[in-house]
Formats: structure tokens, C-alpha cells, sequence
């Protein structure tokens, strides 16, 4: 029995949510970071990654698929299932990965204060917008 994805994997905390390095969509990384110590079931993936529709987290899968990314494996028993992995491909993201994350959560102040600016600066901007 292997051990269950955490909760709170990604929190909306999470350094990860603020790399600016990406590929696929929004939710391959976690996706992939999900699938780094072995295959795993839909519903596995579904708690650390809550904040995912079913509709997106299957798409995201499809395309991590396509890509070649992840390795999609059904096992028609008499509980038939289906098990998502990384394949050679996907693993050789992990590395990358995990140099994309340290520099973020290195960065963590800097980034937070640059989108809180920006944000603030483009609100104010709307605020002042006039409609002629």
C-alpha cells in the first residue's frame, strides 16, 4: 500500500503557485510532482490538487499524456481502474522542476510584492477608466 498524497501538498501558499517557469497548463507541475513517487489513482490525485475540477485535472492528464509526459494505465479486473505514472520523459522534468521551485520560493518576497504592485496599480487604473 503506498503512502497517501497530503492534503495540503499545495497549499495556496505554495511556492509553486507563484513559478513563473512553465509548460502545459496551469496544473502539470502538480500534476507531475503528484506522479514523482509512483502511479496513482484519479481520486489520489483529486486531494492534494482540490482546488482542480474533475473536467480540468482529466484534461491537464490528457495533454501530460499526449506530450508523453505521463503514462495512463487501465486495469480491467474485477475492480477495474485506472492508474496515471510518469514516464522516462515526465521523470526527466523532476529535475528542472525542482530548481524552477527553490528559485521561487527563493524569490517568494519579491514576486508577492511585484504581483501585489502590479495589482494594485492595474486596479486603480480600471478605477480611473472612463467610458466615453
Amino acid at each position: 500500500m503506498r503512502e497517501p498524497l497530503p492534503d495540503d501538498m499545495f497549499d495556496e501558499l505554495c511556492p509553486s503557485s507563484l513559478n513563473p517557469i512553465r509548460f502545459g497548463d496551469k496544473w502539470a507541475a502538480l500534476i507531475i510532482r503528484c506522479l514523482e513517487h509512483g502511479p496513482r489513482r484519479f481520486t489520489e490525485l483529486r486531494v492534494p490538487l482540490k482546488r482542480v475540477t474533475p473536467k480540468v485535472l482529466t484534461q491537464s492528464l490528457r495533454s501530460l499524456e499526449r506530450d508523453g509526459l505521463v503514462k495512463r494505465t487501465v486495469y480491467a479486473g474485477t475492480t477495474p481502474h485506472v492508474e496515471y505514472e510518469l514516464t522516462p520523459l515526465g521523470r526527466s522534468m523532476l529535475k528542472p522542476m525542482a530548481v524552477a521551485c527553490a528559485w521561487a520560493e527563493e524569490h517568494w518576497d519579491e514576486l508577492l510584492d511585484a504581483r501585489e504592485s502590479y495589482d494594485n496599480v492595474t486596479q486603480h487604473d480600471r478605477d480611473r477608466t472612463v467610458i466615453v
